[in-house]
């Protein structure tokens, strides 16, 4: 039986290697920092496991699959990424695109961090 969302098991490997920041992408605020995939690891795997008749009912069933998931989706996993504050992250970004963003958003997401960071950086502050 599987006690902990699926998921869980492929960031617990994934974690170590994040690139993560020490500020906000886009206001460079140092606190409240979360990272962000602009692919969702979730929609990620289950993509994966359908394209690849993958059938997962143990925990042994995830750690069997999970390394050449990593492999297959490295650039998701650790290129399309991004650090951002709290604010930015929840309160702007997935109320935007959802709790889940679908997978065919990541350029979008990606494209309103770049938007966002200039307008702070042409003197048009978002509030907080």
């Amino acid at each position: 039986m599987i006690k902990r969302d699926e998921i869980k098991y492929i960031r617990d490997l994934c974690k170590s290697s994040y690139k993560k920041d020490t500020k906000c992408f886009i206001c460079e605020s140092n606190e409240n920092l979360q990272f962000h995939h602009f692919y969702s690891m979730t929609l990620l795997w289950n993509k994966w496991k359908k394209e690849n008749n993958i059938i997962i009912n143990t925990v042994e069933d995830i750690l069997d699959h999970r390394e050449r998931f990593k492999l297959d989706h490295s650039n998701e996993i650790y290129e399309e990424t991004v650090t951002l504050c709290k604010f930015h992250h929840m309160e702007k970004l997935h109320k935007i695109y959802g709790k889940v963003p679908l997978l065919s958003t990541a350029a979008k997401q990606k494209r309103w961090c770049i938007k966002m960071k200039e307008k702070i950086n042409n003197g048009n502050t978002i509030k907080k």
